[in-house]
């Protein structure tokens, strides 16, 4: 725990003008980022006697190790720059509403020749028009089948518009007429793209203009007694109206807006939007989180706003939003929507009519979205504590192993020999911290040398990290063989993933687990352990858990630990396993495919895939573009002389020595390479045998 004054600025360093700060932990990992009108009034609060402080913000000032801050010119400036560094840092201290990427949203392509209608999820993509959020997929296929009578947009992958232009034959939508067929030319690119605007005209809330025309339509057909034709406009009537029914008008003055709720409790808070378009509930959803600072539910709001609204520009921010506090100040949030929006942005506090009964039914929403939450998390929570306190009481450990780390090697029959590294935190995967490595201190099948490797390598990382960071000096390392006096370097070419940047953000190797779990019996926990003893590090536990009986080893001891089968330490403990397990054995694939699917063209310095395809696409096999001149090379687009003489030398240097002779006849074999950028005629002969006969997979 750190005193705050050891780390105090002192007077007259702060500026009194708007800024943002960052508070770092011994790590240098920024865990709590701010923004103030006054650098100086806010960070002062900080720096007091920490018996006045709220229980979350001493926790935080005990934690860091340093405060830093950046002057900006305005309010709004701060704003904009706290929310990007809140996105870059993902600081522990600050209240974070988790990213709602899986929510469906109705797109249409309008960046397309022939724009398609489609169901898409995950960051928003320029040229595209978007509507919702929905609460599921299937909402927006029940509309969009209504609207297609109507409106006749394209709705088909790539894949099948392009095989309908070939074969001259549209997909069945087509022929039932809930599709224009502009795969085969029955509308013209022009008068879609027409179309599919008056498509997303409708799903705006333009809905009355479109009625009545179909209405005027069916009313002239039955005029002129073409009865057929004015019971299809009947029907393209019926589904419009069951569309616009699905949305019902809650707010009569047909206005653009997104209404905010908040519920909370003194440890989480729960919001709930509701987008209203043209008068008509959109599109909802919702995000909980923990309070993990001292907060109010004015900044809750301000956050909220922040996550909404970050990366939205046009008309994605609506005219108007309702929330249930306004920030404090309200001028730089406004002001910042103003920009988001290009044009003015009212936020303000509903007080009366159908505004205030929408919201009071949001902050229904909220509540009964926080009391789920609690329902769920109650349970998860209790099992995942006492799955840590188990492996505790087991393992003989001071404290549950709020970090976990475990390791696992996989290879095929000594080829490729790679391992894992995936973290658990508090009982929860940190995929983003997983790594993965290439075993490349010796060749060959040696699991207990590999585990002694990857070991050494990834806390050599940490205490050059430590040593990097100022934490703790060491003049020595102890290398893979065991030779002292070697300096600590990284492995950044035997590590793969992960930023490199140390500034504040996550690290590769800075943060130290509190156990090590090796997936094995005892000679890989012995092999850790020896590992860690070599470079001096004693405070991380290990143990190995053996896939036969599930028998949990630790360094040292005769016996495995035994854990009852319905034990929950025991069941966490399996999945950080075979987490590892999947997470290295996918790697090892992915590798072995990549060697077997290398050729010649892959030893050219600087030629990707593309030219690549270009090359092979234009000689029509790499023999052919063997026996190619530098001239003809350079004959394909995007190959200068330059790279031509390099390709030309490449093929040169892997040409077979000798052609392949028929033993049996004596007829030379004069065989056409493989007409791709891979396929080696040293494809692993197990590749064609069954399953029980390949060399296996560890």
């Amino acid at each position: 725990m750190a005193d705050p004054s050891s780390y105090r600025p002192r007077p007259g360093e702060i500026p009194d003008s708007p800024g943002v700060y960052r508070f770092r932990d011994e790590h240098r990992r920024v865990i709590y980022v701010g923004k103030a009108k006054s650098l100086r009034q806010r960070l002062a609060n900080y720096f007091q006697d920490l018996a006045n402080l709220h229980p979350r913000t001493r926790s935080m000032v005990t934690t860091a190790a340093s405060v830093e801050w950046t002057v900006v010119s305005t309010e709004v400036e701060a704003l904009q720059l706290e929310y990007s560094w809140i996105k870059e840092y993902d600081p522990r201290f600050n209240v974070k509403y988790r990213d709602d990427k899986s929510y469906p949203y109705l797109a249409v392509t309008m960046n397309e020749e022939f724009p398609r209608v489609q169901v898409m999820r995950g960051h928003k993509k320029k040229g595209v028009r978007y509507f919702g959020p929905y609460a599921h997929a299937w909402a927006i296929r029940d509309t969009v089948d209504l609207l297609l009578r109507v409106f006749p947009v394209r709705t088909c992958s790539a894949g099948v518009f392009k095989n309908a232009e070939r074969t001259g034959r549209p997909c069945l939508l087509g022929y039932i007429g809930k599709c224009s067929a502009p795969c085969v030319g029955r509308i013209s690119p022009e008068d879609h793209y027409e179309l599919a605007e008056e498509f997303c005209d409708f799903m705006a809330g333009r809905t009355g203009t479109y009625l009545r025309r179909l209405e005027r339509q069916m009313a002239e057909a039955s005029d002129e007694m073409e009865y057929e034709r004015a019971a299809r406009l009947r029907d393209d009537v019926g589904a419009l109206k069951k569309a616009m029914e699905k949305n019902a008008v809650v707010l009569a003055d047909a206005t653009d807006a997104d209404l905010i709720a908040v519920a909370e409790d003194e440890l989480e808070a729960a919001v709930q939007i509701f987008h209203v378009r043209g008068g008509r509930v959109r599109g909802q959803r919702g995000w909980v989180t923990d309070k993990v600072e001292e907060i109010t539910t004015a900044a809750l709001v301000e956050h909220a706003l922040q996550q909404l609204y970050g990366e939205e520009t046009g008309d994605s921010v609506p005219k108007e939003v309702l929330v249930p506090a306004l920030p404090d100040p309200v001028e730089p949030v406004q002001e910042w929507l103003t920009v988001r929006r290009g044009a003015n942005v009212s936020l303000r506090i509903p007080q009366r009519g159908d505004k205030k009964a929408l919201m009071e039914t949001v902050q229904r929403n909220a509540q009964q979205a926080l009391v789920l939450h609690k329902t769920k998390r109650a349970s998860d929570l209790t099992t995942r504590s006492r799955a840590l306190e188990e492996i505790a009481d087991a393992l003989d450990l001071d404290s549950a192993p709020l970090r976990i780390e475990c390791y696992d090697i996989s290879h095929l029959q000594g080829d490729d020999v790679v391992a894992s590294m995936v973290v658990f935190e508090d009982g929860l995967q940190r995929k983003n911290e997983y790594r993965r490595f290439q075993i490349k201190g010796f060749a060959g099948q040696d699991d207990v040398r590999s585990m002694h490797e990857v070991i050494t390598r990834r806390f050599r990382r940490y205490l050059a990290e430590k040593e990097k960071s100022g934490e703790w000096a060491a003049a020595e390392d102890t290398p893979v063989d065991g030779t002292p006096g070697a300096p600590l370097t990284g492995d950044d070419d035997g590590v793969i993933g992960g930023p490199k940047d140390d500034d504040g953000r996550p690290r590769k190797f800075a943060y130290p687990p509190q156990l090590v779990v090796v997936d094995g019996g005892r000679p890989q926990v012995a092999a850790a352990r020896r590992a860690l003893d070599e470079l001096g590090i004693d405070d991380i536990a290990v143990c190995g858990l053996a896939k036969r009986l599930e028998e949990v080893w630790v360094p040292g001891e005769e016996d495995p630990v035994v854990l009852p089968r319905s034990s929950e330490g025991l069941y966490l403990l399996q999945r950080v396993r075979d987490e590892a397990h999947r997470f290295a054995i996918t790697y090892q694939r992915a590798k072995r495919a990549k060697r077997l699917r290398s050729g010649p063209l892959d030893e050219v310095p600087g030629l990707g895939e593309t030219r690549k395809q270009a090359l092979i696409k234009h000689f029509g096999s790499v023999k052919r573009l063997r026996a190619a001149t530098i001239e003809q090379i350079q004959e394909v687009p995007g190959i200068g002389r330059k790279t031509a003489e390099t390709i030309a030398v490449a093929l040169a240097r892997s040409a077979p020595a000798a052609p392949a002779v028929n033993t049996a006849t004596g007829e030379i074999i004069d065989e056409e390479e493989p007409d791709t950028t891979g396929g080696s005629s040293g494809e692993s002969v197990s590749a064609g045998l069954p399953d029980d006969r390949r060399g296996q997979e560890t």
